[in-house]
Formats: structure tokens, C-alpha cells, sequence
């Protein structure tokens, strides 16, 4: 019997031009030299050494899926925005990413989970940066380079060091109510699953009648809350480094699609200056009895990436991609970070990021950008600047309404936090490890807070960490101390 020819796509170069060999370089002879004009060698050797590009300095570790997200619950008295209208479903993609570690870092230390959004509506690209926290360690961006430098790894050894974190930490008391969410249950989730997301930040919500409000989101696990204790983690670390990846590709590849419940907490704009602590303050929450949760929608991911590098490798998220009906806040960890994503996606992957796969609108883009590296769509604009005489696109105020935004007040200042009752900076830690831990969370942080301490952290460091913990709570603090025999 004649067997039927093979009709499989055939070897191209880059350029889609036939190769004929995908295993012998061509040479002088069975043994002489490779040839120069082996041009398909060459390409080959040449694009092998540029697979990479720069890994991202924070959250270089992690994974992540398309899906969509559907509105349940009417909040148009709250935003114009598209994507929050009554029935809308929108197609998103979403990325989780642990903060510290590297590329090869496994994925159960303890440290906090990136929450990262993208969310294609029909007015272009909504980005939403959070964390599996509603808080974070400082509250400006003038202190957030050196933070993540006290949680990478020394200059001399090279090696990460706890005696750096504790420093940094003991050293800035806003990272209070923070740390006491890392060593506690959150601080290792069991899967990407398995934990909730937080925008962290507030926002601004404008209305169709131009009323603003602010608001904070909070996408809650359907899967429920589950956490690996330390000991598990560790094992897991050497078993399976990429545990947290492959649970999450796995799970959707068999059809089990993880979905968060989305709420928001709305304060009205008026509430902002006379209320008890600055509720633009990162490193603290908004009491779900001031203003309590509103459901908003589901997230669900459906679909897997077909390419690990291009979807996820090259996604890039920033909160300055804004739509209308959504504006920031005077947070100013926010605004620093407005200026700071943009910018290191174009230091990573280059000028025309936002033309790769994953960051590309599912609506028009009508822009005057040009040229750069790896520009392949055209401007389509009658002539490259604006205004101009030959037709193109023209910004419309009026059919979007105003900008989201807010009028600021007051002489410039370096620190603007005093203004407020409660602005103290372990007072939230205090009621979390008071009123929201059950006895056994608190024997568990005790026992994450002194495993870590132990490690590496000298004396002088040690006596800040342990009275840092005092002013959190002081039964805590004294446990802490008598677990380290410090007295």
C-alpha cells in the first residue's frame, strides 16, 4: 500500500523563506568549516541569543489568563464608565506575579501576589495594578525604589537577607498593617486561585450627571481563601518551584474556570477631607462599616495563552490607561505609579509596546504617535501632529465629559497626612491582629514573624523589629520577644 504523502508545513526562515535543513549547518565537505553563507545558521544563533528581554525588576515571576468580566449589579449612578454598565461583558486578561523573586524564583516564598488587570472595553484599554492586600509597606513613591531594594538580594553576596527586609521595615512603621498581612495566612496562598485581589488604591468614579465618588475594588475568590503554611511552602519550594503556575494553566486547561466576585467601596467625594484618617493613604483600609461592599461584577479565565512569552511576557499593565468615567486619586503612591509602568514598559519591550498582542485596544486607536523601534501599524492620520489642515482624528471634551478629576488645595507639601484623626500608622495593624485574626492566625503569625527574624537579622535590627511589633499590639510584641528570649 503507497503511503499517502506528508503535506506538514515545511522550515521557513524569519522571512518565510523554505529552509533546507532543520539539522545540518552547511559546510566545506562532510568535516570542513561552517560556512558565512549559511544565512539560516546565523539567523538561528542570532535570534536564540535575543530571546530575552529584560525581566520586569518587580513581579518578574508569574502567570496569567484571558477571560471576561460581567456586570451584576447596577453602579451607573456611580460611573459612566463602559465597562460597569448594567449586562456589559468585557474581555480582559489578567496576570499574578509574586513581588521579589526572579524569573526562576519559586512561587510559594512569602511575599505578596501581583493582581494585575486589563480590562479591552470599547473605549480603549482599562489597566488595574493591585495586590492579593488592600494595603501596601509605604505610602510614597519617593521610598518604593528602596523598599524593593531592601527585598531583593545584597550587593556584596548576593543573596536575599532578612536582616535588610527588617531593617527597611522597622526603620518605616507605615509598613505596619502591611507586614502584618505578609506574615500572616496571606502571606503564601495556596494557589493564584485561592486568593482575593485588591485595587489597593483608590480611584475616582465619575457619573453620567458629573457627580465624583471614590472607590476602592476588591475581587473576592469564588475558589475560597486557602494558604500554605510555612513549613508546606518550603517543601513546595523544592518539589515544585512553578507550583503556582502550573495549578492555574492546569485547572483552565480542564475546564475548571476560576471566577472572583467583584465589589467596590464607594465613598462620596465630599467624605474625603473630614474623614478620620486620609483615605488615600495606601497602607490603610476603608472600614467596611463606613462604607460597605457593593457588588459590581464576575471575573472569569476561560482561555489559556497559546504563547507564554508574547501574552504574558509581553503584557504590560499601567494605571494611567484610564477610560472615561474613571479617573486617580490623590494617592500618591498612584500617581507616582502613573508616570512609572508606562515608562519601564518602554525600557523592557520597547517604544511600541502597546502594538503587541496582549496591551493592543479591541477598540480604534486614533493617535499621532509615530516611528520608534518595531512600529509596524501607521498613524492613518492625515498629517503626523495636531491641529492640522489634512484631516485625522480630533480630541472630543465633549462627548466624553470632563477629564476625572479633582481640584487640589492648599500651598505644596512634602507630607500631608497629619490632617486627619487617625492617622496613625499601627492602628490598623492593632485591630487586624485584635479583631480580625481568630486565635489560631495569631499563634501562626508569632510563629512566621519569629521564623523570619531568626534568619540573618543582627542585634540592633532585631531590638527595632520586636518593639516595631509592641506598637503594632502588646501582647504580640511580647510573644514575639519570648519566642526570641530578647525579654
Amino acid at each position: 500500500m503507497t503511503q499517502a504523502p506528508r503535506h506538514d508545513p515545511y522550515t521557513t526562515t524569519n522571512a518565510g523563506i523554505p529552509v533546507e535543513s532543520d539539522e545540518h549547518s552547511l559546510t566545506v565537505g562532510a568535516d570542513g568549516p561552517i560556512l558565512l553563507q549559511d544565512h539560516y545558521l546565523i539567523e538561528k544563533m542570532a535570534q536564540f541569543n535575543r530571546e530575552r528581554v529584560p525581566e520586569r525588576v518587580v513581579h518578574a515571576k508569574g502567570s496569567g489568563a484571558y477571560g471576561v468580566f460581567e456586570v451584576t449589579n447596577d453602579v451607573s449612578q456611580f460611573t459612566k464608565a463602559d465597562l460597569f454598565q448594567p449586562g456589559k461583558r468585557t474581555e480582559m486578561l489578567a496576570r499574578f506575579s509574586t513581588v521579589a523573586g526572579e524569573q526562576g524564583s519559586p512561587d510559594t516564598w512569602r511575599d505578596p501576589r501581583g493582581f494585575a488587570l486589563k480590562f479591552y472595553t470599547e473605549h480603549g484599554n482599562y489597566d488595574m495594578v493591585g495586590n492579593n492586600t488592600p494595603v501596601f509597606f509605604v505610602r510614597d513613591p519617593q521610598k518604593f525604589q528602596d523598599f524593593i531594594r531592601s527585598q531583593k538580594r545584597r550587593v556584596d553576596n548576593g543573596l536575599r537577607d532578612h536582616d535588610m527586609q527588617w531593617d527597611f521595615w522597622t526603620l518605616s512603621p507605615e509598613s505596619a498593617h502591611m507586614v502584618t498581612w505578609l506574615m500572616g495566612d496571606r502571606g503564601i496562598p495556596r494557589s493564584y486561585r485561592h486568593m482575593n485581589g485588591y485595587s489597593s488604591h483608590t480611584y475616582m468614579w465619575v457619573n453620567g450627571g458629573g457627580e465624583r465618588f471614590w472607590v476602592k475594588y476588591h475581587f473576592k475568590t469564588d475558589q475560597g481563601i486557602e494558604f500554605l503554611t510555612q513549613a508546606d511552602a518550603d517543601r513546595l519550594a523544592g518539589e515544585d518551584p512553578d507550583l503556582h503556575r502550573r495549578d492555574l494553566f492546569d485547572s483552565i486547561d480542564r475546564g475548571e474556570h476560576p471566577t472572583w466576585t467583584v465589589y467596590v467601596q464607594v465613598m462620596p467625594f465630599e467624605d474625603a477631607p473630614g474623614y478620620r484618617f486620609n483615605p488615600f493613604d495606601l497602607t490603610k483600609v476603608w472600614p467596611h462599616g463606613d462604607y460597605p461592599l457593593i457588588e459590581l461584577g464576575r471575573m472569569t479565565l476561560n482561555q489559556n495563552p497559546e504563547d507564554y512569552f508574547v501574552h504574558i511576557e509581553q503584557a504590560a499593565f499601567e494605571p494611567s490607561n484610564l477610560v472615561p468615567g474613571i479617573g486617580p486619586s490623590p494617592d500618591k503612591m498612584l500617581l507616582g505609579r502613573l508616570f512609572s509602568y508606562p515608562d519601564t514598559h518602554r525600557y523592557r519591550i520597547g517604544a511600541n509596546y502597546t502594538q503587541l498582542p496582549p496591551n493592543r485596544p479591541h477598540s480604534p486607536v486614533n493617535s499621532y504617535a509615530k516611528d520608534g523601534a518595531m512600529r509596524y501599524e501607521p498613524a492613518r492620520v492625515g498629517a503626523p501632529y495636531a491641529p492640522n489642515s489634512y484631516g485625522g482624528p480630533a480630541a472630543d471634551v465633549g462627548r466624553f465629559g470632563d477629564v476625572a478629576g479633582w481640584q487640589a488645595a492648599g500651598e505644596m507639601v512634602r507630607e500631608a497626612y497629619a490632617l486627619h484623626s487617625e492617622d496613625d500608622d499601627f492602628g490598623q495593624a492593632g485591630t487586624q491582629v485584635r479583631e480580625v485574626l481568630d486565635d489560631a492566625a495569631r499563634d501562626r503569625l508569632v510563629t512566621n514573624i519569629t521564623g523570619h527574624l531568626k534568619d540573618g537579622v543582627s542585634a540592633p535590627v532585631l531590638a527595632r523589629a520586636i518593639e516595631y511589633w509592641r506598637n503594632v499590639d502588646k501582647d504580640l510584641g511580647a510573644r514575639v520577644a519570648k519566642e526570641l528570649d530578647a525579654g
